[in-house]
């Protein structure tokens, strides 16, 4: 069986998931970001000990790169469940903020644009 892997067929499959257990009342927003701040950090502890060497090795053991994609697919999910209950978009959310960040952090030797407010 063929699955669609776009951000809005993998963001309704969660939302279908989630309803299919009754688990609704218990995906606030609250719950929810406190539940991505676990996965992050489950993510950042893979790395937690590593020399930047080993860090930027670790997809080279089966292992270790099995448990990143687990915990960023962890990560993910809990952000795109999130962004679902609050009516975020988040495909334009970060579109958004790297206009902003365009306009923020010029290139070295361009000026920054003028502020608008």
């Amino acid at each position: 069986m063929t699955r669609r892997h776009d951000l809005a067929a993998l963001r309704q499959r969660l939302i279908d998931f989630a309803a299919a257990r009754d688990w609704r009342p218990f995906h606030t927003p609250k719950n929810l970001a406190a539940a991505l701040s676990v996965e992050a950090a489950e993510l950042l502890e893979i790395f937690q000990w590593l020399t930047p060497e080993q860090a930027a090795a670790v997809m080279d053991d089966p292992d270790s790169a099995h448990r990143v994609r687990d915990e960023v697919a962890d990560v993910l999910a809990y952000l795109l469940q999130f962004c679902a209950v609050l009516g975020v978009d988040p495909l334009t959310a970060l579109a958004e903020k790297i206009d902003r960040n365009e306009h923020r952090f010029p290139r070295p030797g361009e000026r920054p644009a003028p502020s608008s407010g």
